[in-house]
């Protein structure tokens, strides 16, 4: 090309240049195309992205990554265990076990939580509740009733998913199956403890929807029965939906 095609050429870039803006955006490789041209801030067709007036739209946001299930099973401590153990219960704080795992959440995202059961169902605590994660069945919240300071009132009017608590049964005078560590409340709120129409903790409702989140469907009681644990929605009075146990 001669002198003259290479100054037309120079100019024909630099005018192209000019009608885009006037100056080149750099692109990472591989550059085929360049972007096209979205609207300016003052043209229409732009959007507004939180206080940003821009020509593009939010991208979305990461996708969640969920960690391997890997649950732990430790001994615990009277310290450990607080308000929740005393002198004169059934069960020997060194027969109890702390079990951390994960959780699906009610944000559709992965937590980590704690039981504490009675050792010889600790192992079977764990699978179950990794059948529940890799279900992404949503759980409100896993947390050791001593920090609840062992009120089992406070503990599921939180919605807290929670296991031992040596308490009595409720209304009664017999030791409840959680003192024993073979018990296990799955989200409280959703899951009532229902006697004389009237259901606990208050606010909470007895709509059996599946598809609300957290209420115990036929699956989740499946998941329990697999390992000879039994529901308490299966009772004919009081009904207690959010209660498994293992005789």
């Amino acid at each position: 090309m001669g002198r003259a095609g290479i100054m037309a050429g120079a100019a024909w870039v630099l005018v192209a240049l000019a009608g885009c803006g006037g100056t080149p955006v750099q692109q990472a490789p591989p550059a085929v195309h360049p972007a096209p041209v979205q609207p300016g801030p003052d043209q229409p067709g732009s959007v507004q992205t939180g206080a940003t007036r821009t020509g593009t739209s939010t991208p979305p946001p990461p996708e969640t990554r969920w960690p391997a299930y890997l649950p732990t099973i430790v001994p615990v401590t009277a310290r450990r265990l607080g308000p929740s153990w005393h002198l004169g219960c059934p069960t020997s704080y060194d027969g109890l076990r702390l079990v951390r795992l994960w959780y699906a959440g009610f944000d559709g995202r992965p937590h980590e939580g704690e039981l504490i059961v009675a050792e010889p169902v600790a192992a079977e605590v764990a699978a179950i509740f990794g059948e529940l994660y890799a279900a992404r069945f949503p759980i409100r919240q896993v947390r050791t009733v001593d920090a609840y300071g062992a009120s089992d009132d406070a503990s599921v009017a939180a919605d807290n998913t929670s296991a031992f608590n040596c308490r009595l049964i409720t209304g009664g005078t017999a030791w409840s199956r959680h003192a024993y560590g073979r018990a296990i409340d799955l989200n409280p709120r959703e899951n009532p403890y229902v006697t004389g129409g009237t259901a606990f903790p208050p606010g909470s409702t007895t709509d059996r929807d599946p598809r609300r989140a957290g209420v115990v469907t036929p699956a989740v009681v499946r998941m329990f029965a697999r390992h000879g644990w039994q529901w308490g929605g299966y009772w004919t009075g009081p009904i207690d939906y959010q209660h498994f146990e293992k005789r």
